[in-house]
């Protein structure tokens, strides 16, 4: 089978002074997964290599360049799901580790649970010999003066009424593909919403609602506001419209409908089907990503949505 790659780096009002900084960084990710699927490598390899190239660029909100929680810390989440055996890994809350869904992948690999969190996610990082880093590895000066502003706002509070115009960042980052056996794999990654409080969780290492991938339907990673997408279950929501006889396109727009409609919801997916069409969906003004054409070309794109949800 053809193999097929999208990837994405957030869904929101992104930042005209950045938007080149959004398109060299997911070009440069779907690059390097299409790189392994080309010459005959898994999905779930070219999902991690696609998302962890995205952890180590500070533009993201993920990895190095993350947001700081309410008292200064950076906690990570990721997820990455093998559709062929339904398998998954995924770390919450995590510090000190440049590359979650690196440590996501040996949670599938070399334990029997999917989920680990906080410090025990961290001592199995140390375990299985990930170099921990210090948090000033992982901080930008773009968060450290994020963070000092939302510290001088009395009470602040990120409404659960989010809107396309809530400041970010929501640069949650994630990848979906299918390889030539027609196995699919999906990934995502992030370090969650600005000033949270310490241990909040979003979607994006909760199964079926931050990535979700099954070779009967598809491969899915969603992006924007975690409560919402939670709400929704959104990335198993898309692939069982798949299983339901959707396209891969219309399962997306459905889904990112769906949470606007039942929750109020903004943000976006991408996904690839078990046949290995690409789509895309979102409702916020902007969603960066970047997908393989059938030429094998890397298309990478700062979108801007042209109507209201």
């Amino acid at each position: 089978m053809k193999p097929a790659l999208i990837v994405h780096a957030g869904a929101w009002k992104i930042p005209e002074a950045t938007h080149a900084d959004h398109i060299a960084g997911i070009r440069a990710a779907a690059e390097a997964g299409w790189a392994i699927l080309a010459s005959g490598g898994s999905a779930l390899d070219a999902v991690e290599t696609a998302v962890s190239i995205m952890e180590d660029d500070p533009t993201f909100d993920a990895g190095v360049g993350s947001v700081l929680n309410r008292v200064g810390e950076i906690e990570l989440d990721a997820m990455i799901m093998d559709g062929s055996t339904l398998q998954l890994g995924a770390v919450a809350a995590v510090r000190g580790i440049t590359n979650p869904v690196k440590l996501a992948r040996l949670i599938v690999e070399d334990t029997d649970h999917s989920l680990l969190v906080g410090d025990g996610a961290r001592r199995f990082a140390e375990l299985k010999g990930m170099r921990l880093c210090a948090q000033a590895e992982l901080t930008v000066p773009r968060e450290v003066e994020r963070y000092r502003k939302l510290q001088e706002v009395p009470d602040y509070r990120l409404s659960d009424g989010f809107t396309p115009d809530t400041p970010g960042p929501w640069d949650t980052v994630g990848a979906a593909a299918m390889d030539m056996h027609g196995n699919l794999a999906a990934a995502t990654s992030t370090g969650g919403v600005h000033y949270k409080l310490p241990g909040r969780v979003g979607d994006s290492p909760l199964v079926g609602s931050g990535a979700y991938a099954d070779n009967q339907t598809g491969a899915a990673s969603a992006t924007g506001h975690g409560e919402s997408i939670m709400r929704v279950v959104l990335s198993k929501t898309a692939t069982d419209a798949i299983g339901h006889g959707k396209s891969a396109q219309a399962a997306a727009e459905y889904a990112v409908r769906t949470m606007y409609e039942r929750v109020g919801g903004y943000g976006g997916i991408i996904l690839v089907d078990y046949r290995g069409e690409i789509a895309f969906a979102f409702n916020t003004p902007h969603m960066a990503v970047a997908w393989v054409d059938v030429d094998g070309q890397v298309q990478a794109h700062l979108k801007t949505r042209q109507s209201a949800p």
